[in-house]
């Protein structure tokens, strides 16, 4: 009996580690031309400028951080710019484009894998009801609110407390046209899309130059008394005891306003994925793909901050519109027909940013049901079109139907949620994954009992090791015995990458509720702080001590373990920031997950 229990457990252990290994790709000529740094900066700057940062704008200038927004973004590019680097690693590894899905089924097995693409689908599916709503709203400003008064006039009093106002009937007509046109394998012509790309460039440009003619430096400085009669009639965000205007000046909101706004800005900078769906034919890789993420996330930030500012420097924070806030800014200064150009640009790019979180959610649900995490049926490929027309439809109609009935502002932190995560899952995998031995995701004509005994033949250089005795283990964690990495270095590594992990949770936790206390000097709370942070330091130099993977590749995170953990910590921290509701929302939909995939995944997987 025991002995049938430990063999379904084992079963169970290797089935939830079990790796995707990749179809071989046949070589091919070498591109005819390579880019160089500029052509995979513009191509970075392409995929993150976007409506992400539009949307969530307005609400946390007014909110959440004021003015002080703008130090968020400074404060959100770096962690960025670290998983940007880890995630270069991670394609290095694999080359192939794709998801981080991909590459941690590829690397890491199918649990792992399972709460990366769960996350990735659950962000993209919150997207698509964000834009929609705010395509809703901002339309609904355009021709003078006719459209939420009469929706809120006729089902206010019939609403629960925790749904909207009123049902949002054309964000979901929105999304159902955008699903018709999806499934009609309808694509957008090269010059539409150089177009969109162009209002996207257009939009903060045009903002800063707005802003230097319009702007008044006062509206940084503003005191309590300049509020006036000014009165909100709802906080959206946590401000603390600060009330729904905050202090005044230019941080109305404090350092806490900053974090939060900080972790609500980390989505706008997610646009490197482009430039490693090029990496092949980039020029000097191990050179070209950092400079250029770096870069990117960098010319981002400079266009984020000036239209922001310039927003922040037309309005005063307290009135600024945080659903439509970039139009309406253009009324308070009195350019009304500057507004409906403003206006105009704004829909159409929430439009093609609608598109694209749409294409790349059906896209991702039914690559996760060809690999049976999901339900079959969502991978079915029709046949004339060549679309997933199940799980276009699915994921589309859910994401309908939350934009339909939730307030834009219950949803957008659970958007920010699911990136943190899951890229914090793809940089912990990188650390982990530098200090294992060598391996090959690559199918090939060797036998499984030859594939088997690969680990062993890995494992020679600690062969009489095990019967060495606690001392030697202990000794190896700071003289490893050998000089490559082994299964038994990568083993220690494993365990000391998840110690740091909850360490640093803890610690973030602490920075998170008592902050004041700790830099103060309580005690108790500093103690521990200090001991956390000698306990961090202690395993990172375990970790450093390692021997890695001496294997070849066209890109290598450079401060090896110690930017992974930076930004790891920084993902964590920023995480705290998220309120309590978000979380519990996070957390149901993630508990949805795990039993699709105890229920189904696991039992039906293909890989």
């Amino acid at each position: 009996m025991l002995r049938l229990l430990y063999q379904y457990v084992h079963r169970f252990g290797q089935k939830l580690v079990q790796r995707r290994l990749l179809d071989p790709v046949e070589e091919t000529e070498s591109p005819t031309t390579y880019l160089n740094i500029l052509d995979l900066v513009i191509l970075g700057v392409g995929g993150s400028l976007g409506a992400g940062i539009y949307i969530v704008a307005g609400a946390l200038a007014k909110y959440i951080a004021g003015p002080a927004i703008i130090i968020s973004l400074l404060v959100a590019a770096l962690p960025c710019v670290m998983c940007g680097l880890c995630y270069a690693e991670l394609w290095a590894r694999v080359l192939r484009s794709g998801s981080v899905y991909l590459y941690s089924y590829v690397t890491m097995g199918q649990l792992y894998a399972f709460i990366t693409g769960w996350n990735l689908i659950l962000s993209l599916f919150v997207a698509t009801a964000c834009v929609a709503r705010a395509w809703s709203y901002s339309f609904d400003s355009l021709i003078g609110n006719h459209i939420s008064q009469t929706l809120e006039g006729t089902f206010s009093p019939y609403m629960p407390s925790f749904l909207a106002t009123f049902p949002d009937f054309v964000a979901l007509a929105l999304v159902l046209v955008m699903i018709g046109w999806i499934i009609l394998g309808a694509r957008m012509p090269s010059l539409v899309i150089k177009v969109f790309t162009g209002m996207n460039v257009f939009v903060p440009i045009f903002m800063i130059i707005s802003g230097f003619i319009k702007g008044d430096l006062h509206n940084w400085q503003l005191t309590e008394e300049d509020y006036g009669n000014a009165s909100e009639s709802s906080d959206i965000y946590r401000t603390g005891g600060l009330g729904p205007l905050g202090s005044g000046g230019f941080v109305p909101f404090g350092l806490d306003g900053i974090l939060q706004g900080a972790a609500l800005c980390f989505y706008a900078y997610f646009g490197f994925e482009a430039i490693l769906t090029k990496g092949k034919e980039a020029r000097n890789p191990q050179r070209s793909i950092p400079l250029s993420i770096a870069i990117s996330v960098f010319i981002c930030f400079l266009m984020y901050f000036g239209f922001i500012a310039a927003l922040t420097l037309m309005v005063p924070y307290y009135q600024i519109h945080h659903y439509s806030p970039f139009p309406q800014a253009f009324l308070h200064v009195g350019w009304d027909p500057a507004r409906y150009v403003m206006a105009v640009v704004f829909l159409c790019t929430l439009l093609y940013s609608l598109l694209g979180a749409m294409f790349f959610m059906s896209r991702l649900v039914c690559e996760m049901a060809d690999d049976r995490l999901l339900f079959r049926h969502l991978a079915q490929i029709h046949a004339r079109t060549g679309t997933p027309v199940m799980a276009i439809v699915a994921s589309g109609l859910l994401a309908g139907v939350m934009a339909l009935l939730f307030e834009l502002r219950d949803i957008i932190e659970l958007l920010l949620t699911g990136v943190l995560l899951a890229y914090t899952l793809g940089t912990f995998s990188v650390l982990i994954l530098r200090y294992q031995p060598s391996q090959n995701f690559v199918k090939n004509e060797k036998t499984e009992e030859e594939t088997e005994m690969e680990p062993t033949l890995e494992g020679n250089p600690l062969d009489s090791e095990p019967e060495a005795g606690t001392s030697n283990i202990l000794k190896s964690l700071w003289f490893p015995p050998s000089t490559i990495s082994t299964r038994k270095s990568g083993q220690i590594v494993y365990g000391c990458a998840f110690l740091l992990v909850l360490l640093i949770i803890i610690l973030s936790l602490i920075l998170d509720q008592w902050p004041s206390q700790v830099f103060s000097g309580d005690p108790v709370l500093t103690t521990v702080a200090v001991l956390l942070l000698l306990l961090i330091t202690g395993v990172t130099v375990i970790i450093w001590r390692q021997p890695q993977d001496p294997s070849p590749l066209m890109f290598r995170v450079p401060a090896m373990p110690v930017l992974p953990l930076v930004s790891i910590f920084m993902n964590v921290y920023l995480m705290t920031k998220i309120n309590t509701w978000t979380w519990t929302q996070f957390g149901i939909a993630n508990a949805i997950g795990f039993v699709i995939y105890f229920g189904y995944g696991i039992r039906y997987s293909s890989r």
